[in-house]
């Protein structure tokens, strides 16, 4: 699939089918975010990959918005390692998430998976909840998995603003 075709084929998948993701498939979503690029080539992301019955319950918990996916990655970086602007302080690990993030939902949907950003969600419920990221902060929950027979973009997600409205050129 050509990168726009994909680009306009992935939507926020909110009904997931029961079936597991396989193995070859989630290291390659893995993958992607790993790639991504980061300020100063710093790397601060890390993935928790949330698969067995305890550990989806456990994440579950922690959101209002329940989609029930076979996978769940919650990404998250660390303070301590990512890029601080100098001119502010400003900590560019939610943007190296966000961008790792972004590359993982498109390569998942070109491997026929479907996910979906989940920004609501209690980072210090996570956080007591899977002890492994203390010192970390988590920032963006990914339901993750095949999408349901029944499943099928919002009524919103082709309603996108013109560019003109969008790209300013100066």
């Amino acid at each position: 699939m050509k990168f726009e075709e994909l680009c306009d084929a992935r939507y926020s998948l909110r009904k997931f089918d029961s079936r597991p993701v396989e193995a070859e498939k989630l290291q390659k979503v893995l993958e992607a975010g790993r790639k991504a690029p980061t300020a100063h080539n710093l790397q601060p992301q890390r993935f928790f990959v949330m698969q067995s019955e305890e550990a989806l319950a456990k994440a579950d918990a922690c959101t209002a918005c329940h989609f029930h996916s076979p996978v769940v990655i919650v990404a998250a970086y660390d303070p301590e390692i990512s890029w601080k602007r100098e001119e502010d302080g400003k900590n560019h690990g939610e943007i190296d998430v966000t961008l790792a993030v972004s590359q993982m939902m498109l390569q998942a949907a070109e491997l026929g998976l479907g996910t979906t950003y989940v920004g609501m969600f209690n980072p210090e419920k996570l956080l007591e909840q899977f002890p492994e990221m203390k010192g970390l902060q988590p920032t963006a929950y990914l339901p993750l998995g095949y999408p349901a027979e029944t499943a099928h973009p919002s009524r919103l997600h082709a309603d996108r603003k013109p560019l003109e409205e969008l790209a300013v050129f100066l």
